[in-house]
C-alpha cells in the first residue's frame, strides 16, 4: 500500500482510540483497526468504479439509443423517458424526479447508506445525460431495442454490484413485497405493464412492443452482471461410497468439498450415524462430468443440485488444493 495512505490509516485509527480512551495506544490495538480501515476503502474505490462505470454505460443507451429515437423502457427509467416524450422538459430533470420517492422509500426500508449512495449515482446519471454528448448509432428499431436495453441493463447491473441503484422501481418491489401476497417479481411485471400499456396509447403499440424487448434485454443483461455470466452449481452428494467420492472430487477432479456428517431419517437406523455427505461448487459445464465419475463409483448415489447466485472465497477454479 502507499506509504502516505499507510500513515494516514494509522492516524486515524490513533485518534479513534484516542477518543474512547486516554490510555496510550499500542500496536496491537492499531494493527486490526487498520486492517479494517484498509477493507473498507478497498470495497469503496470497487464500488464506486463499478457505479461510475454503469452510470456512463446507462447513459450510452439512453442517449446512443432509446432517446433519439422515443423509445421507452421499464420501470423508473421508462416512466421517464415518457414524461420527456410528453413534456419535451429534460430528461435528466425526469430521472431524479421519479426516481426520488423510492430513494426515499430504501432509505426507511433498505437503509440511510443505499439511499445516499443510490441518490449520488442517480445524480450523476442525470448530470451525464444531460452534458455528455453521445454519437447516435443506429436508426434501426431491433437493433435499438437490442442494443439500447443492454447498455442500460449493463449500467444498472453495474450500479447494483456498486451497491447502489439507478432504477429505483426494485425499491418499491422489494418493499411491496413485504407487505403483499406478491414475489418481487410479481410486483415488477404489474409495474412494467401498466408503463408499457401507457406508452402504446401515448405513442403507438409497435413502440411499445419494442419497449417490451429494450425491457427484456435489459433485464437478462442485468442478470448476467449481478449474478455472474458463468453459473455455478452447488451439488449435495450423499452415498455410500462417500470416501471414494471425496477422493475422486479432491484427486481427479481437482476440486474442494466440504464433509457434513449425516444421519439417516428413515427406517431403523434413523438415529444413528449414517454416512458422510459431500458438497462441492462445480460449474454448469463441468456438471456432466461430475455426474459420469459418481456413476462410476455409486450408481444409487443421492444427488441435489442447485443453481448458486454468487460466489466469495474459497476454491473454486482448479488449482493446488489449500481446503473448501
Amino acid at each position: 500500500m502507499n506509504p502516505f495512505l499507510s500513515k494516514l490509516l494509522v492516524d486515524v485509527a490513533r485518534k479513534k482510540l484516542k477518543s474512547k480512551s486516554d490510555a496510550p495506544v499500542s500496536k496491537r490495538q492499531i494493527v486490526p483497526l487498520v486492517r479494517i480501515f484498509q477493507v473498507e476503502l478497498a470495497h469503496a474505490i470497487k464500488e464506486y468504479i463499478f457505479i461510475i462505470i454503469g452510470v456512463f454505460s446507462a447513459g450510452f443507451g439512453l442517449k446512443g439509443f432509446l432517446l433519439p429515437n422515443h423509445f421507452i423502457d421499464g420501470g423508473a427509467t421508462g416512466i421517464s423517458l415518457l414524461l420527456n416524450h410528453v413534456t419535451s422538459l429534460d430528461l435528466s430533470i425526469f430521472l431524479i424526479l421519479v426516481n426520488l420517492p423510492f430513494l426515499i422509500l430504501a432509505s426507511r426500508t433498505i437503509s440511510i447508506k443505499f439511499a445516499i449512495k443510490s441518490i449520488a449515482a442517480i445524480a450523476f446519471l442525470a448530470f451525464v445525460v444531460h452534458f455528455v454528448d453521445y454519437p447516435i448509432i443506429t436508426e434501426d428499431k431491433l437493433l435499438i431495442s437490442v442494443f439500447g436495453g443492454f447498455f442500460l441493463g449493463l449500467g444498472i447491473g453495474l450500479s447494483v454490484r456498486g451497491g447502489s441503484v439507478i432504477d429505483g422501481t426494485e425499491v418499491l418491489a422489494i418493499y411491496l413485497s413485504r407487505k403483499l401476497s406478491l414475489t418481487i417479481g410479481d410486483v415488477l411485471l404489474l409495474t412494467n405493464i401498466i408503463i408499457f400499456s401507457v406508452g402504446a396509447y401515448i405513442l403507438s403499440i409497435e413502440t411499445a412492443l419494442y419497449a417490451i424487448l429494450t425491457y427484456l434485454a435489459a433485464a437478462k443483461t442485468v442478470d448476467f452482471v449481478v449474478d455472474g455470466v458463468e453459473e455455478y452449481v452447488g451439488v449435495t452428494i450423499i452415498s455410500t461410497h462417500h470416501e471414494e467420492i471425496r477422493l475422486m472430487l479432491t484427486e481427479k477432479l481437482q476440486r474442494a468439498c466440504t464433509i457434513y456428517a449425516g444421519k439417516g431419517g428413515f427406517g431403523s437406523s434413523g438415529k444413528s450415524y449414517d454416512k458422510d455427505i459431500i458438497y462441492t461448487v462445480v460449474t454448469r459445464l463441468e456438471l456432466a462430468k461430475l455426474q459420469t465419475e459418481i456413476d462410476k463409483i455409486d450408481r444409487n448415489a443421492f444427488i441435489i443440485m442447485g443453481i448458486v447466485k454468487d460466489l466469495k472465497g474459497g476454491m473454486i477454479k482448479k488449482k493446488p488444493l489449500q481446503g473448501h
